[in-house]
């Protein structure tokens, strides 16, 4: 670790790999608070992960970007929004030890603490709830009344039941009073709107990043007028605004709602250390390169004038000057020498070769030759069965380890387990080695599996509006078949609500709240044009519906009757070798999707069932 010139001003230079997560674990352990900032969000998410499993006991978060170019006219989503409220909030108080933020997020200009901290609120139950205050309360932090809470920041008003989706929350809460005590406050399941379990308290966070009661619109439209020319009440936004509506691309005019914005460094902790990790300086004049040119590209429409990308964005030299303010840790991807502290090596030439006798020759010859205890790190558990077979197939028995601690506290010199990390290093001072399966197939197209990433198996079932045309006949599970005529915004008791309206034989009209799409599905019958619709109220559908279920309990009956013959015959069993298999897919040179991996799974368990 080489110390410069500036005061408290250290380097980590040669970090090959994943190491560079290891040293922030490290340095997080002594040195906590710790904010680091990251050239790229690819690299700041891998670092928070990685973090997280090298150290687990350390409190690691992620300030993530809006995921919007600069100056774009629709807003981030929702989810984004929560999260980043959330991490701010906990950046402000301190409760963490890693806070990992992109160059280009630490450069958007943010809402003051103040605000967050003003508009921020705790629920604790047995304490009196008086029902008019809280939805005031909701509504001054930006929270939407809905007919029915989906995502964060809303809010639903059903006689004793109050639903709540707070920012920075993974579950919605329902709270059950009692007049106006809280009784009990339970988690529910967004899709089913069934509870889960109970909590003695929940916390509330502004739903947005800037507010939109009367006393910030009301500094909006002061500052719109002190800012941009001609007349404000012909420009669609400056109305929309006015009238408490947050319009799409809001976000970039976050300025005009506080007297003075914030930047990330008025969130740090007195004292935090803050570490550039590899070419921030690079990072942030490429985006002030993309912003100045967005700006100009976009800043010729006179309905939606631009504020200067300084107003938005933190420059370069405001950066490094507020940046002095805290001890600063340099991770450069360069090799340079350094006195002490964590020195990593890429690890040599391990890669499998499928097509020699023995594919894993070059991974023998390391663990026989290096003198250092190895591990190699799958991606999933189900990686590591896979790759456990292969290795017993030619010969290599690794012990199985559940994660870092256990390997740097063990004494096995060949183990395999699961990680996130991306990349192997060596570490010869400490006579250890992690090799992953970027080593292990180098040239093989593998990519680690996406969050939230599931594997569909519904044909039938609508996923979102945008598989809808005006026209296309649907089917609804308690009406039957309707045609859809389009979405409609309807005002009612409790707020605006969005539906979709289908259209019924003679003219009937049904409208279904968008929240309930998983109850409406394709039309599959004869042509579109042709569908039969059925009237409402009519006993048509269920009479349809009872001829259904006969015919498909008559198809299941001979069903079973044929799957009862197939298993009680043998058939051929086939053998396959994992080294083959993997041999044939190196020739897909693409990343499969989830339904090709599932068909690929199928025709696999099918062929070595031994079942006709």
């Amino acid at each position: 670790m080489h110390r410069d010139s500036l005061p408290a001003h250290r380097r980590y230079t040669r970090l090959s790999g994943s190491s560079d997560a290891l040293a922030l674990s490290r340095l997080a352990s002594s040195e906590k608070p710790l904010a680091v900032i990251s050239a790229t969000a690819l690299d700041a998410q891998r670092l928070v992960d990685e973090v997280a499993w090298f150290s687990p006991e350390l409190r690691v978060c992620l300030l993530p970007d809006w995921e919007t170019l600069p100056y774009d006219q629709f807003s981030p989503h929702q989810d984004l929004v929560s999260e980043r409220l959330a991490t701010l909030y906990r950046i402000q108080r301190g409760e963490f030890d890693v806070a990992v933020v992109p160059a280009p997020t630490a450069l958007v200009r943010l809402c003051p603490p103040a605000y967050i901290a003003a508009h921020t609120f705790f629920l604790k139950t047995g304490e009196k709830l008086p029902l008019d205050s809280l939805k005031g309360q909701l509504v001054v932090a930006g929270y939407q009344q809905v007919t029915q809470v989906v995502a964060p920041g809303e809010f639903c008003f059903r006689g004793g039941l109050i639903d709540l989706f707070p920012a920075g929350s993974a579950l919605p809460y329902r709270l059950d009073l009692d007049d106006e005590l809280i009784e009990a406050i339970k988690t529910f399941d967004v899709d089913t709107q069934r509870t889960l379990y109970a909590v003695k308290e929940i916390r509330l966070l502004p739903a947005r990043e800037f507010p939109l009661d009367e006393a910030g619109r009301a500094r909006f439209r002061s500052r719109w007028r002190e800012l941009f020319e001609g007349d404000p009440s012909k420009k669609s936004l400056y109305r929309d605004v006015s009238n408490g509506v947050p319009a799409a691309g809001i976000e970039y005019y976050l300025p005009l709602f506080f007297e003075a914005a914030a930047t990330l460094f008025d969130y740090l902790p007195q004292g935090c250390s803050v570490a550039l990790h590899h070419d921030v300086s690079g990072a942030i004049q490429d985006f002030w390169r993309e912003a100045s040119s967005r700006f100009k590209l976009q800043g010729g429409d006179p309905n939606r004038p631009l504020l200067p990308p300084p107003q938005l964005f933190v420059p370069a030299e405001e950066f490094h000057l507020r940046l002095r303010e805290h001890p600063r840790i340099d991770f450069q991807d360069k090799e340079e020498d350094q006195d002490d502290g964590l020195v990593a090596l890429p690890p040599p030439g391990v890669a499998v070769d499928r097509r020699a006798q023995d594919p894993l020759a070059a991974l023998k010859r390391f663990l026989d030759t290096s003198n250092l205890r190895v591990m190699v790190a799958a991606e999933s558990p189900g990686r590591r069965e896979t790759m456990a077979g292969y290795f017993s197939e030619y010969g290599l028995k690794p012990g199985l380890c559940r994660d870092f601690q256990e390997f740097q506290s063990g004494d096995r010199s060949f183990v395999l387990a699961v990680s996130p990390l991306a990349s192997g290093f060596v570490v010869p001072a400490e006579g250890w080695a992690i090799v992953t399966e970027a080593e292990l197939y180098a040239g093989l197209v593998r990519h680690r599996a996406r969050k939230g990433e599931t594997r569909s198996s519904i044909e039938g079932m609508l996923r979102d509006l945008s598989e809808l045309k005006v026209g296309d006949p649907v089917v609804h599970e308690q009406h039957g078949i309707g045609r859809y005529q389009g979405l409609l915004n309807l005002e009612l008791e409790d707020g605006q609500g969005e539906f979709l309206l289908l259209e019924y034989q003679g003219g009937d009209k049904l409208y279904v709240p968008v929240s309930q799409l998983g109850v409406i599905g394709r039309y599959s019958g004869a042509q579109p044009e042709e569908a039969p619709l059925h009237k409402l109220g009519s006993d048509e559908w269920d009479k349809a519906k009872a001829r259904a279920a006969k015919q498909v309990r008559d198809t299941a009956a001979e069903l079973l009757a044929l799957y009862a013959r197939r298993a009680a015959r043998h058939g051929h069993a086939f053998g396959i070798k994992q080294r083959d298999l993997e041999a044939f897919a190196e020739g897909f040179g693409y990343e499969a999707t989830p339904d090709q991996a599932a068909a690929i799974e199928a025709v696999i368990a099918d062929m070595t069932a031994g079942k006709p």
